[in-house]
Parts: C-alpha cells; structure tokens; sequence
C-alpha cells in the first residue's frame, strides 16, 4: 500500500521589490509635494484670496458653457457625420471624410485662432435671397463672430470630428443582425437607427465620449488666445496685471481638477448604467 503524500506547506512569495517601489514613490511624491509647498513663489494666501473672486468664478462659468455647448454640437454633428460615413451615398460619404479629415488633421489652437479672425479673411457676413438680390442679413463679422463665439465654432466642429469617429466605431459594434431583425420586423432606417443600433452602440460611446468631455473642459483653456472670457483668460488678464503668475496658475489648476474631479464621477456612473448586463473581465488592463 502506498503512503499517502506528505501535506505541503505554501509558502507566500515575497515581493521585495515591489514594496520597494511603492516606498520610493511614496517618499518622491512626499518630497515634490513639500518642496513646492515650501516654495516662497506658491503663495498660498495669494491663491486662496483670488481662488473664489468674482471674475474667476465668471470664468469658470464661461468654461463650463463652452464645454457643455461644444460638446452639445459636437456630439449631435458627430452622429451626424457618423451616419454620413456609414452611408452608401458616396457623395455624403466623401464631404463627412473630408470634413473629419479637415478638423483632425489642423491642430485645434490653429483652428481656435482662425475663426477668431475670420474678419481677415471675410470682412462682411452677407445673406441674399436667391435671384432676387434683396440683403436679409449684412454685418461685419467682427459684430458676429465674437471671441465666444468663435471659440463655440472651433471647439464644436473639432469635436464633430472626433465624435463622429467615436460614434461610427460604436455602431460598427453592434451586430448586424440587430439591424437585419429591425428592418424584418419592418422598421425603417431611420428608426432601427433611433431605437435599436444607438442604445446598444452607447456602450461603446459613453466611456470615450466621456474622456472627450474631460479633454473639451481642458482644451477651453485654449481660447485665451483670442480673449474668450473662459477661466485661464480671467487668470491671464490678473497675472498680467500683478505678475503673480504661479499663484494664479495654481488658482486655475484647482478649479481644472475641481471640475475635472466631478466629470469624471459622472462618467464612471453613465459608464455603469449603460454597461448594465455586460460584465467583461478586463484582467486588470488599462482600458
């Protein structure tokens, strides 16, 4: 008869030197985080006086506006454009890749800049009616296309550019034999596009789309170069007056994480809800 083997012992395996790295970033972020508290530069009072001022809290504001319309726009003319592509006109499906083309391919200050001198390059907005001549709408565009409202125009069509990209592979996703039972059962394309591809595809949006939300809020930093009222504008018009740059880029930096803090709850939760029923096993790898 064979003796029964000897019970085995497990022994944990020691990860020397992952605690090792965890105690020298520990110690590094310690470190960065006194070094610059210390420094006499910061200003902390400074930030503290200015981080809740009237003309700070109206430029967050206006940064909030800008992105909660930018994205507006660009979201619905990004299913627009995403609908353009997929579609078997050719010539619907050659303006919307030209139109993505365009926007991703210029750097988004120069776009920025552009339309906030569009009046360089179109003195007059001018509207006629067809054939007949008579002037329905004649104004410089100055008048019209205001630092606001140019940066809505450059954040809004660049956004459509991306948008569309991410809405068009969300429908790639789903299977097509979702749309093949809609158009069985006797549902238009309009439809089966309204009520069965795009709420299975927002699985597949809501998390980029997300992460183009949070990009959008950043990126209205941007039009500070054509004076667009937004938070780093009012920060640079302070700085400018009274050089206490780092303090004041430090009352920005707050209110950016602030708010970026906030979107990103919002997005983890829409990410829930729409992912409800879907339960992927990510192994832990970054998404």
């Amino acid at each position: 008869m064979t003796q029964p083997p000897a019970s085995l012992t497990a022994v944990p395996v020691r990860h020397y030197g992952r605690w090792i790295t965890a105690a020298l970033a520990v110690a590094a972020t310690v470190w960065l985080v006194v070094t610059l508290a210390a420094s006499p530069a910061l200003e902390p009072a400074t930030v503290g006086h200015y981080l809740t001022q009237d003309f700070i809290l109206a430029g967050v504001r206006t940064t909030l506006i800008l992105t909660a319309v930018a994205m507006v726009l660009g979201a619905t003319g990004g299913i627009v454009l995403a609908v353009m592509r997929l579609s078997d006109n050719p010539v619907l499906k050659a303006l919307a890749a030209a139109f993505v083309w365009l926007f991703r391919g210029t750097p988004l200050l120069v776009q920025i800049v552009f339309f906030g001198f569009l009046g360089a390059l179109l003195p007059r907005i001018t509207v006629r009616v067809p054939l007949t001549g008579t002037i329905l709408f004649d104004k410089p565009t100055s008048l019209v296309i205001t630092g606001t409202v140019a940066a809505v125009l450059a954040l809004s069509l660049n956004e459509m550019a991306y948008a569309a990209e991410i809405v068009r592979g969300g429908i790639l996703a789903v299977d097509k034999g979702q749309t093949e039972a809609a158009h069985a059962l006797g549902m238009t394309s309009a439809q089966t596009l309204r009520r069965i591809v795009l709420p299975q595809a927002m699985r597949v949006i809501v998390p980029p789309m997300g992460n183009e939300v949070i990009t959008m809020l950043k990126s209205t930093a941007l039009v500070s170069v054509i004076a667009g009222r937004d938070l780093m504008t009012a920060v640079q018009g302070v700085y400018a007056q009274n050089y206490k740059v780092i303090p004041l880029l430090a009352v920005a930096a707050i209110w950016y994480l602030a708010l970026v803090s906030v979107l990103s709850i919002v997005q983890i939760l829409l990410e829930r809800r729409f992912g409800r029923g879907h339960h992927v096993h990510t192994g832990g790898a970054p998404r």
